[in-house]
């Protein structure tokens, strides 16, 4: 019993190593981006439009962006890690996906979201308004990148530097 008492702890104490890890890995303004959405989930920022969730985070930061929907510094999701923080810029994308027997199909046409939690690579929860699930006031879905059907999606980390 007291080798599987100290083999749990060392698994959980790795575990936990390796949660922290990553959160120290998160770039200072995605981190910052992520307190500014956490104060606001559940409310609606300024219009309730979905936009408006990442201007804002991103004014409070003072990051360099284009003020439209460039958020950032471009990201490829195939070859750079996504961090909490970072903002996806959705265009005629098409998600279909199953949740039990039934099957489920959703469309953004032009839609900005903040990714809030890395669940996997490829899996991510994400903040974001204007929805149907949460209307106006910020609220929490998941993506998984392998629903996506249709559409382009452009993901950006938060900057300082030109861009």
């Amino acid at each position: 019993m007291e080798k599987v008492l100290k083999a749990f702890l060392i698994v959980t104490l790795g575990l936990q190593l390796s949660i922290s890890q990553a959160q120290n890995s998160i770039p200072p303004l995605n981190k910052q981006v992520i307190e500014y959405v956490n104060s606001v989930i559940g409310k609606q920022v300024d219009r309730g439009e979905c936009w408006d969730l990442a201007n804002q985070a991103l004014i409070r930061i003072d990051a360099v962006w284009d003020r439209k929907y460039a958020y950032g510094k471009l990201l490829n999701p195939k070859k750079d890690e996504i961090y909490p923080g970072d903002m996806i810029q959705f265009d005629g994308v098409k998600l279909e996906y199953q949740k039990g027997n039934m099957i489920f199909k959703e469309e953004m046409k032009h839609h900005t979201a903040v990714v809030y939690k890395v669940i996997e690579p490829g899996v991510y929860q994400l903040a974001h308004q204007n929805t149907s699930f949460s209307g106006r006031k910020v609220g929490l879905s998941e993506l998984r990148l392998e629903s996506v059907k249709k559409g382009k999606m452009k993901f950006y980390r938060p900057t300082k530097e030109k861009i």
